[in-house]
Parts: structure tokens; sequence; C-alpha cells
């Protein structure tokens, strides 16, 4: 018998502009409703900066509801 695997596939988010960060949760909220097939299995939110530009990165890991 073969174990389920954690995941099978990854969806990242990013974005370095102010305005995009403020809408992020919503692509990702739209990103989950569209592909209600994927089960959240985990997330990594990852911030970024240097002088001139923070990023925003949410990476989200899923596996396929059918596996």
């Amino acid at each position: 018998m073969s174990a389920v695997p954690p995941f099978n596939g990854v969806k990242v988010f990013s974005t370095t502009l102010a305005r995009d960060r403020e809408q992020m949760g919503e692509s990702i909220t739209r990103w989950i409703r569209d592909n209600p097939g994927m089960e959240i299995v985990d997330k990594v939110v990852t911030q970024s900066s240097d002088k001139e530009f923070h990023c925003l990165s949410i990476t989200l890991f899923y596996r396929s509801r059918a596996a």
C-alpha cells in the first residue's frame, strides 16, 4: 500500500508593488475558489526587501483531492 504524498503541487503568489500586495488576499481566495479539487496542506509566507523594493511571496502547497 502506497502512502499519499504530502503535496503534489505548488502555487506561488508574489509581488513587489504595494497595490498588488493589497489585492493579494483576493487573488489567493479567487484561486482557491476556482480550484476546488485542490486541498491546501501547507503555506509559507516570505518577505524580502532591499533599499527600493519590498517583495511579498505566499507559497501554497496542495494536493489533488482525488489523490
